[in-house]
């Protein structure tokens, strides 16, 4: 514990903290307060040591995890000691980070992630601390725009009274100095002193059109509307070259914006942060009679993740009321929170086992478009099965899907945006690394410009249909071909290892006029590849003439 008399420090001058008996900074300390004077240069000082560790941090003030010591920075010591916040039981309480708030602290600074794509639970504290960090980051910089967009401007003005309530309850002296504004109202809060703004807008207003934003933060993104991916590509651009971006929801469908944002993190260089219900220490409720007896699902959560009884029967409660929406407004995991829209072609039940089977791959290549689970066997027999695409790298992708001819275990997948003669390449040189592969692709679209480079080449072992080379998908395949993955799928879930192909399966629907496809904004080029794939193992009669495969 700290002594009486101590000094303590935020940032490098000893005189950023005094002790006094005035103001209010953190807790009193004998007949002492310590105290923030909240002068000019102070706060510039503490705004470039916002990620050094906080030296004054009294032992057990949270954990991030059981068994793991948060290590709090100064931008959350300022947060804990400063900012009030009122909550359902109470008005004008300090703002006391939990679990998720922590996690989400240590992870950004130890990774220095700039740009974090964040998927949580209901309530779980993540838009309220993400508006604090970033109030924090306004009132310690010069010349700073940092600014908050929800769906609608009702949204919007529910989570921006948080912060006029963090500037409301700083000290008179603060906000009558250094901090007083020029502008504060229901959207708007302006720091001449710094020439700083913390303000507002929603997704349907051009927010952030010819600004200069230092702060991005953008809020349950997946409730934005059609203008969504308009607006966010308007409200990136804006963004200074480091600045902070974060893109933070709830899950509402296997499609949208926030979706593809999610899926494509790793690729896009966001950081995934994922914050399920549990991680909330209000979601408790008195256990019936009834929870003695727990089913499998229950045991599992419970040895897990560590739940106990309390969690348990909250969880039962919410299940019986929310039903099928539970599983989004409640995430336990990344993958089924995200719901489908319409009618799911491949059963849910039947994903779900087959993702029990994904692992990781044994090689990655082609800055990871090329993913190998099983390398190439000397005396076995391969196919792939390939969709191509155009190549723009906001299009969709060209996939290749390599297969065991004999067994169906996925052996490989080619996934990246690459324009036809580029595609063309890469899939004959997979297919002669597996052991020269019957080699299916797609003649519908581009596919018949990677095609005529296949032929050009004299690519062994084209898969050739009604005379053509190629596969094509029609009114008439599409269908077969289809059911046909999805009885392999059923019947053989432990075939399939990539993770981004059984997630393109769960958004696999069938729309109103009976055609499958992808739900709107997501991808079905790996379904489409892999379903050629199958379809082609399964194909009988086929005969190998003048090095080709023809039917």
């Amino acid at each position: 514990m700290l002594a009486n008399t101590e000094i303590l420090r935020c940032a490098q001058d000893d005189s950023h903290f005094r002790m006094t008996q005035h103001g209010v900074f953190g807790e009193p300390i004998g007949d002492a307060v310590l105290r923030f004077d909240f002068g000019r240069e102070d706060l510039l000082i503490l705004g470039r040591n916002l990620d050094e560790p906080d030296d004054y941090q009294r032992a057990g003030s949270g954990e991030v995890e059981p068994g793991k010591l948060w290590q709090r920075n100064r931008r959350d010591g300022f947060i804990e000691e400063v900012l009030k916040i009122r909550t359902k039981s109470a008005r004008g309480i300090s703002l006391k980070l939990n679990r998720a708030q922590r996690e989400y602290s240590c992870v950004v600074t130890r990774n220095k992630a700039k740009k974090n794509v964040v998927l949580k639970a209901r309530q779980v504290g993540i838009t309220t601390y993400i508006a604090a960090r970033f109030f924090v980051q306004t009132i310690t910089h010069e010349g700073t725009l940092s600014l908050q967009v929800t769906h609608d401007r009702e949204s919007a003005e529910d989570v921006f009274r948080i912060v006029r309530r963090f500037w409301e309850n700083l000290p008179d002296h603060a906000r009558e100095g250094t901090l007083r504004t020029s502008h504060c109202n229901a959207r708007q809060l302006v720091f001449p002193e710094l020439d700083s703004e913390y303000c507002l807008a929603s997704a349907d207003e051009n927010a952030g059109r010819g600004r200069t934003i230092q702060n991005l933060h953008c809020s349950e993104v997946s409730r934005w509307g059609r203008e969504g991916d308009e607006a966010l590509a308007s409200l990136r651009a804006a963004v200074v070259p480091g600045g902070d971006i974060v893109l933070e929801s709830t899950a509402n469908g296997a499609w949208g914006h926030f979706y593809r944002e999610w899926q494509r993190a790793e690729e896009t260089g966001y950081q995934r942060h994922f914050f399920p219900w549990w991680y909330e220490e209000s979601y408790v409720a008195e256990p019936e009679p009834s929870l003695l007896s727990l089913t499998e699902e229950e045991k599992a959560l419970m040895n897990e993740q560590g739940l106990n009884a309390k969690q348990i029967a909250w969880r039962r409660q919410q299940w019986a009321s929310l039903r099928g929406l539970a599983a989004q407004e409640f995430a336990e995991d990344a993958v089924s929170c995200f719901r489908a829209s319409g009618e799911c072609v491949f059963e849910v039940e039947t994903v779900e086992a087959a993702l029990k089977w994904v692992s990781e791959p044994v090689e990655r290549r082609e800055n990871g478009r090329l993913a190998i689970w099983l390398p190439a066997q000397a005396g076995k027999q391969y196919v792939i099965g390939a969709d191509p695409a155009g190549g723009g790298a906001d299009g969709d992708y060209s996939v290749a899907e390599v297969i065991d001819r004999d067994s169906g275990m996925q052996c490989a997948e080619l996934c990246g945006h690459y324009p036809p003669r580029e595609f063309a390449l890469k899939v004959m040189e997979l297919g002669k690394e597996y052991n020269t592969a019957m080699l299916a692709v797609e003649r519908n679209n581009h596919g018949m410009t990677v095609l005529a480079h296949l032929e050009t080449w004299e690519c062994p072992n084209l898969y050739w249909q009604d005379g053509k080379a190629g596969w094509l998908t029609s009114v008439h395949s599409r269908p077969v071909m289809i059911a046909n993955l999805t009885e392999a799928l059923a019947v053989k879930p432990q075939s399939f290892r990539s993770e981004r192909l059984l997630n393109e399966c769960r958004t696999f629907v069938r729309d109103r006029d009976g055609r499958a496809g992808g739900a709107p904004g997501t991808n079905d080029d790996c379904v489409m590849a892999m379903g050629i794939a199958w379809a082609v193992r399964g194909e009988v009669g086929l005969q190998k003439l003048d090095g080709r495969l023809k039917k």
